[in-house]
């Protein structure tokens, strides 16, 4: 599904009943969530307007006013947009839902980085004639392909920041491992934490942050098993370590001793997304088709 971007940056918001006789200052940080931060940003720039004029923020509201906020603002980015492939699933003026290849990373790391999903997102951004700064609003690793969201504006960022930590972000994973899981269907809880003998690699730890791992077996034999799998938390490669703590590493992780015989980068594809629109209020759901490379080990393995 998509649908196309509007460079518009201002938003309409019509006062329902319950929000009348409040305050301008209350809508905003009611309703519309707007930051103390943002709201003095706004201010100074006079991106608030009531019925088409700029009020004060003390200034009452009434049943049907037109309150609009320029929460679309022309920003530049300090990245060059670069050809990088993805998928496009879903885009309107406000957020994308795109499909990541494996191999890419999501952002740069250092300045000198280049070919990651950012530099490929502005590139597309640019050739529509806008920009701005591209926001993901969760993460990928590297090797890890599928679906995620990308805020086009802060504010758009902070509103899908806070599904994402009220746990009203539905993020779906398939999985291919490398030994049978406990049970049909199960609940990881583990704290993960930094392996302080490894730069890049994370561990099981009582000091670490919690970390809540959901799973369903949907295939299995003595090879392999392909699960589904829900994140609750969102910890720095927390199925991998989750599904090698309890003995079933993802085919294709060597990082966490997952078998690579059948592939060259861990068997982790983010396929299923649901989240409620901030803006519109309408349930979004969108889904990715299992990659060819995890298509072809789960028929090799006979699953």
């Amino acid at each position: 599904m998509k649908q196309s971007p509007s460079h518009n940056k201002w938003i309409t918001y019509t006062i329902t009943e319950a929000w009348a006789n409040r305050t301008v200052e209350e809508v905003l940080k009611g309703p519309l969530l707007i930051s103390g931060r943002m709201l003095n940003r706004l201010t100074r720039s006079k991106g608030i307007l009531l019925n088409g004029r700029a009020p004060y923020l003390k200034k009452k509201v009434k049943t049907g006013d037109r309150l609009k906020v320029a929460v679309r603002p022309q920003e530049q980015s300090e990245l060059t947009p670069e050809p990088v492939p993805f998928g496009l699933i879903y885009e309107d003026a406000d957020l994308m839902v795109v499909d990541k290849p494996a191999g890419v990373a999501v952002h740069p790391v250092r300045p000198s980085d280049r070919g990651t999903l950012v530099h490929g997102i502005l590139h597309h951004l640019t050739k529509q004639g806008g920009g701005g700064i591209v926001r993901p609003v969760h993460r990928l690793d590297r090797d890890t392909s599928g679906l995620i969201l990308i805020a086009k504006n802060a504010y758009m960022h902070q509103l899908l920041d806070r599904q994402l930590r009220e746990k009203k972000l539905e993020r779906i994973y398939l999985a291919l491992s490398s030994a049978p899981l406990p049970q049909a269907s199960g609940t990881i809880v583990a704290p993960i934490g930094r392996d302080p003998h490894h730069p890049t690699r994370r561990k099981v730890t009582e000091r670490g942050e919690p970390a809540v791992t959901h799973y369903r077996v949907l295939n299995h034999n003595d090879q392999a098993t392909l699960a589904r799998v829900e994140l609750e938390t969102g910890r720095t490669h927390q199925i991998r370590v989750h599904f090698a703590h309890i003995g079933a590493p993802l085919i294709g992780d060597r990082l966490y001793g997952g078998s690579c015989a059948h592939m060259k980068r861990q068997a982790l594809h983010s396929a299923e997304m649901a989240f409620i629109h901030p803006l519109s209020g309408e349930l979004m759901r969108f889904t990715s088709p299992f990659p060819a490379d995890m298509a072809a080990a789960k028929q090799q393995l006979g699953l």
